[in-house]
Parts: structure tokens; C-alpha cells; sequence
């Protein structure tokens, strides 16, 4: 099941914040010891906050009064205490309750960030982990873009707004609580009166919340597709160049990036709503809590110093819900950003291993296909009824026509793909036995382009087998004709390469690929048209790596070029999702079926051009 069906259902049930604390537990309790020390520092440091006024009521009530009809102040002395000695130790203990909050709340703040960093970059690690498990279908579907914008920009958004938005709020809430209930303690007319305001203020925040909560997300979504663009138009910007594309590039971007500002500013606006509202019914809880509080004062049920610790409680408690006005378009950004985390993690993946896989035995290279058909969209089939079999150590051609299913078929020997009906038997095992990562490490490709990493020469090669030794990697790149060459260059073996490996031309990638695929010394080789686009003497120089490559191993080729399948033991010639034709070169030929008429044709062109190209012998 695709994640969009299942998100749909759980946001039917839930909140987003639930679902993200829900599915993100796991990494939670991992850190529950630091985090449930943090909670006691926040305890404390709420409680600190709670008695930050006191000292006040006591000075007012205590040490300060006025007389009736007077507008000075006199000292009152106690019977107890010099009045003097009282204000020093009431002066000294807001200074005391200040050292201790302060020092609780640095315990919970780097406490309670510490743990958020923590599990966040677990599920970070995961997030990477599982996007490098999810089948093709998934990363076809999706936008590279998009999916590296939730692994860095929606995990440092959510670590962004738990430490610089939601701790504090905690606190607050947590402070807010204990403010409730002393006010209910102290005078529960006035806390009755304080109430009033708090259900429109309810009513108000769901509506601007619910809003804001969708207009970020949707903000993020195309956030997504702006990163998509940027990513594909910067990694094919030889083609753009190239066509003259930049101008229509340019108003692509510039729609969705006008797109992006829109669903922000949106956001934005009904932030500044949200703070408007707040601040207006704050003000009116403060002006009925006063008028009636002063008259409990004139009627001395109530002391001035018990009015100002419940007034100062009262506007502190509207300051969590101040920021939450001023802070929730963060905070709804982070839940769609979580809700985005949670969206890959919580998809499945087509391909994985099965229950009671098991690691496979060393191949033979058997191959048999059973019946198999294949579509990547049901109803739409790319394969169809396609049964043969190879024997270990045969050189097997896949011709035919662009889009006649030759490279979908060797995606299924990798179980990138698992077939909709029928079968894959390897060395008569069915594919789906086998673990695998042990599946597809006894199996080599090289491709058309063949993608070399950003580190050095010897890690590239060495990436095709961990753990290889130095003279197993010089000895793959002898294999692959690539060793000489890697040697003129400055650095040798540790030249390092760039994206892609395109500081190399392409018949040192290709030789270089071949080497990473020859380390592995896999019984079962593919090989994806790894000539195209080559010069003749780098095609050659592959032709002879590629030779060495597959001595005495089962090779699957995929090619448009006909002349350098003539060797193979068997060619099949796919068209329409079918084997239409299978046998030697010359058993086709003999067909005069359309292989042979397309063999005829290329050879043709090819003679007018005075071509050569390489055979697999």
C-alpha cells in the first residue's frame, strides 16, 4: 500500500502531532532517561516560575500599604520581623528564585534539545536507510528533489522548531497549568471571570489553526517540486546549455517559486490573525479581572498584593498562547514536515525480502523464466509471457526496438522489480527465496552511464566489493584495461573524482565501472548497452576489458547494436513485451524474420558510415 492512502486514513483519526509523537515513540523511549531528567528540570524550573511574584505580594501587603485618603506610603511595623530585614530577604529571594529558575531552565533546555537532536538524527539515519531499501517504483514515481528535501531540509525544520519553539512552549504549558490552578485557589470570582474569553479563544485558535496547518502543507509540497526543478535542471545543465533551454527553465521556476511565496504569505497572514486575536481577548480578560478585583480590594475581601500576583499570573498565562500565535506557523510547518518524514518511512516497500528468506549459495548462473509478465501500472503491461532458460556460463544477447521491455526484463534477474504472475528460478531456486542483498552481490552490471561516486578511484572500484584488499583492486582494474591509466593520473589510485565520476572521459568511466564489476567476480554479468556514445578507440578498449570481464560467466547484453551480438550462444529479439524470435545469429538469420531485417538495415548504415563496433567473444 502507497503512503498517500494510509496518510489519508490516519489523518482522519488522529491530529498530525499525535501521529508524528505516535510513530516516532520508538526513537522517544530510546531517550527516555535524559528526557524524563529534563521534565523534573522543568518541573522545577515552572515552579520557580510561580513564585516569581510572591515576593511582591509580600512587599505590598506586608511592608508597603496605603492609608485610607493618603497618597503616600507608610512603613508597617510586624510583630515579628523588622520590616526592614523583611523587604532585604524579599529583595534576596527574587534574586534566589531567579539563579534557581534560570538554572533548572538551562538543565531542561539543553536536556530536552540534546534528546530532540538525538532522536533526530536517528531518524534521519533510518529515513536514508529506508529511502536506499524502497523499490524503483517508488523513486520513479517520486522527485529526487523532493525526497532530499525530507531528509535535510524537513528533519532541520522539525530539530529547528523543538528547540527554539516547542521547549519553551512546554514550560509554558506546563507553568500555565500550575497558574491555573493557584488562581482557582486564591480567588475562584476572578478566576470565573478570567474563563470567560477562554472558549472564543478555542473557537478561534481550531478554525486559524486548521487553516494554517493545510496552507503549510501545501506550502512544503511545493517547496518539494521547487528542489525537484533546481536539482534536475543544475544536474542536466549541459543539456539546458546546450538547447537554449534556460528562458523556459527560468518561467518553470518562477511559477512555482511565485507558487511557494503564495501559500507563504498565506501562511503568514493568518499567523498575524492569530496574534491579533490573542493579544485583543487578553486585553479584555485583564480589564474584567481588574475592575473586579479592585472592587474585592476597596471591599477588603481581597489584598492589593493577592490582585497583582493574579493579575501577573493572568497575563503570563496569555503569553504561551501570545507566542503560540506568533510561533504556530512554525509549528505547523514542522508538523507537515513530520507528517512528510513519516509518509516514506511508513511506506512499504514492492520489492523486500519475504518471510523465511534466506541468504542465497554461491550461483552457478542458471537462469529460467517462468510465464513471467510485468507491468509497473496494473492493467499496463511492459512483459509479457516471457519464458527461457540459461544455462550457466551462456552469453545471452537482448535485442530489440527502444521501449520493447529488454531492460525491464534484467531489472527482474536484480529483483528491482518483482513480476506481476509467473516466476524467476535461479539455478531452479525462485529468486524470491533469497535475501537480497546475497542475491545481488553475485550479480555485475555495467551500464550505458555508469555512475562513479565522489571519492577516489580506488574506493569506487573497491565499492563493488567491501573489504577488497589494494591487489584486488589494482587486479580488477588490469582486467578491466583500465590499470595504465589510472596510474598516469596525478594522484593514481587516489586521484579523487567529481560528480560522477565526469572528470574522466567516457571510456575511463566505463573501464573503471567494469573494474568495480569485475572485483566482485559475480558468476552472473549485465551489461546495458556499455559501449553507447563511446569513441572507437575507447569502445575498444572496453570491448577487450569487457571481454575478460565475462570469460566463462553468464552474461546477459542488452544492445541496439546487432553487428556486436553476433558471437552470443542465444539471442533473443524482443518486440511489444514479447520473445518474438530466440536462436544463434544464424538461426535468425535463417528466420529472415525481423531481426534479420533490422540486422540487415543496421549493417547497411553502418558500411555507408564506415563503422566498427565491438562483438562479445
Amino acid at each position: 500500500m502507497g503512503y498517500r492512502t494510509k496518510e489519508k486514513d490516519l489523518k482522519t483519526v488522529v491530529p498530525g502531532m499525535t501521529r508524528i509523537v505516535r510513530r516516532f515513540f520508538p526513537y522517544i523511549r530510546k531517550r527516555r532517561l535524559l528526557i524524563a531528567g529534563s521534565f523534573v528540570a522543568l518541573l522545577f524550573e515552572s515552579g520557580f516560575r510561580l513564585l516569581e511574584p510572591w515576593p511582591l505580594k509580600f512587599v505590598f501587603d506586608h511592608v508597603l500599604v496605603t492609608e485610607a485618603n493618603s497618597n503616600s506610603f507608610q512603613v508597617v511595623v510586624g510583630s515579628s520581623i523588622d520590616p526592614m530585614l523583611l523587604l532585604a530577604l524579599l529583595a534576596l529571594s527574587i534574586v534566589v528564585i531567579s539563579v534557581l529558575g534560570s538554572f533548572a531552565a538551562y538543565l531542561s533546555t539543553f536536556g530536552m534539545a540534546l534528546a530532540s537532536v538525538q532522536i533526530l538524527t536517528d531518524i534521519r539515519g533510518d529515513l536514508y536507510s529506508h529511502l536506499q531499501r524502497l523499490s524503483l517504483s517508488f523513486h520513479i514515481k517520486h522527485k529526487s528533489g523532493d525526497l532530499i528535501t525530507r531528509v535535510t531540509a524537513d528533519i532541520d525544520r522539525i530539530k529547528l522548531t523543538i528547540v527554539k519553539v516547542m521547549l519553551p512552549l512546554l514550560t509554558n504549558i506546563i507553568t500555565l497549568v500550575g497558574m491555573l490552578a493557584v488562581m482557582g485557589w486564591m480567588n475562584w470570582e476572578l478566576f470565573a471571570i478570567a474563563l470567560i474569553v477562554f472558549p472564543v479563544f478555542v473557537f478561534s485558535l481550531h478554525r486559524l489553526v486548521t487553516q494554517i496547518r493545510q496552507v503549510t502543507r501545501e506550502h512544503r509540497k511545493f517547496q518539494g517540486i521547487l528542489a525537484s526543478t533546481t536539482g534536475e535542471t543544475i544536474g542536466a545543465i549541459k543539456v539546458v546549455q546546450a538547447l537554449s533551454l534556460h528562458e523556459q527553465f527560468e518561467d518553470i521556476f518562477q511559477q512555482q517559486n511565485n507558487q511557494t511565496l503564495d501559500h507563504g504569505a498565506k501562511s503568514l497572514k493568518l499567523s498575524a490573525v492569530l496574534q491579533r486575536t490573542v493579544q485583543i481577548l487578553m486585553a479584555i480578560s485583564i480589564a474584567l479581572v481588574l475592575w473586579k478585583g479592585a472592587h474585592l480590594v476597596i471591599e477588603k475581601t481581597l489584598t492589593a498584593g493577592d490582585l497583582l500576583v493574579f493579575i501577573t499570573y493572568l497575563k503570563n498565562a496569555f503569553e504561551p498562547l501570545r507566542k503560540l500565535a506568533t510561533q504556530f506557523g512554525e509549528i505547523a510547518k514542522a508538523t507537515a514536515s513530520g507528517e512528510r518524514i513519516i509518509d516514506v518511512l511508513d511506506y512499504e516497500p514492492h520489492v523486500r525480502n519475504l518471510p523465511g528468506a534466506k541468504p542465497a549459495r554461491p550461483f552457478l548462473g542458471g537462469v529460467r523464466f517462468e510465464n513471467v509478465t510485468f507491468g509497473y501500472e496494473t492493467g499496463k503491461e511492459i512483459l509479457k509471457n516471457i519464458d527461457f532458460e540459461v544455462q550457466p556460463g551462456q552469453r545471452i544477447a537482448v535485442v530489440g526496438a527502444s521501449g520493447s521491455g529488454k531492460s525491464t526484463l534484467i531489472s527482474l534477474i536484480l529483483r528491482l522489480y518483482d513480476p506481476n504472475s509467473g516466476r524467476i528460478l535461479m539455478d531452479g531456486q525462485d529468486l524470491r527465496e533469497y535475501t537480497l542483498d546475497s542475491l545481488r552481490q553475485q550479480i555485475s552490471i555495467v551500464l550505458q552511464d555508469s555512475v562513479l561516486f565522489a571519492a577516489s578511484i580506488r574506493e569506487n572500484i573497491a565499492y563493488g566489493k567491501l573489504g577488497a584488499t589494494d591487489a584486488e583492486i589494482e587486479n580488477a582494474a588490469k582486467l578491466a584495461n583500465a590499470h595504465e591509466f589510472i596510474l598516469d593520473l596525478s594522484d593514481g589510485y587516489e586521484t579523487v573524482l567529481g560528480e560522477r565520476g565526469n572528470t574522466l572521459s567516457g571510456g575511463q568511466r566505463q573501464r573503471i565501472a567494469i573494474a568495480r564489476a569485475a572485483i566482485r567476480q559475480a558468476p552472473i554479468i549485465i551489461l546495458d548497452e556499455p559501449t553507447t556514445g563511446l569513441d572507437n578507440a575507447s569502445e575498444r578498449a572496453v570491448d577487450r576489458a569487457l571481454n575478460c570481464l565475462t570469460q566463462g560467466r553468464t552474461t546477459f547484453l542488452i544492445s541496439h547494436n546487432l553487428k556486436a551480438v553476433e558471437d552470443a550462444d542465444l539471442i533473443f529479439y524482443v518486440e511489444g513485451g514479447r520473445i518474438l524470435e530466440r536462436g544463434t545469429h544464424a538461426e535468425l538469420m535463417k528466420q529472415s524474420g525481423g531481426y534479420a531485417a533490422l540486422y540487415q538495415l543496421q549493417n547497411a548504415v553502418n558500411s555507408d558510415r564506415g563503422e566498427n563496433h565491438y562483438a562479445l567473444n
